[in-house]
């Protein structure tokens, strides 16, 4: 690397400098995103080609005695009407599936 004296150099000449950087710069960056998106293309490629199992239907466990269309399969975060349920104290038992209800 040269050690230029910046300090001595006339405006003419920082200012070719300043260019050439600039366009130094630019071409270093645009080679370097180029190897990047070649890269995130062919980290996708191998997302893409990437299968899930298929999961089997998940019945729901529990229906809301005051709204039987409002249904829970006990999977993930509570529905608002079980937290309901709960802090008033009636719990579980009122709105367990029965097993005959589930076949129905």
């Amino acid at each position: 690397m040269q050690n230029f004296k910046l300090e001595r150099m006339s405006i003419d000449e920082l200012w070719a400098l300043h260019e050439t950087i600039s366009e130094t710069l630019a071409a270093r960056l645009d080679a370097e995103k180029r190897v990047l998106e070649k890269r995130l293309d062919l980290l996708s490629n191998q997302a893409n080609t990437f299968k899930r199992r298929p999961y089997p239907p998940v019945l729901p466990k529990f229906r809301n005695p005051d709204n039987p269309a409002e249904t829970w399969s006990g999977r993930g975060r509570k529905a608002r009407w079980i937290i309901q349920q709960l802090r008033s104290g009636s719990g579980w038992k009122n709105s367990k599936f029965n097993a005959s209800s589930r076949s129905a």
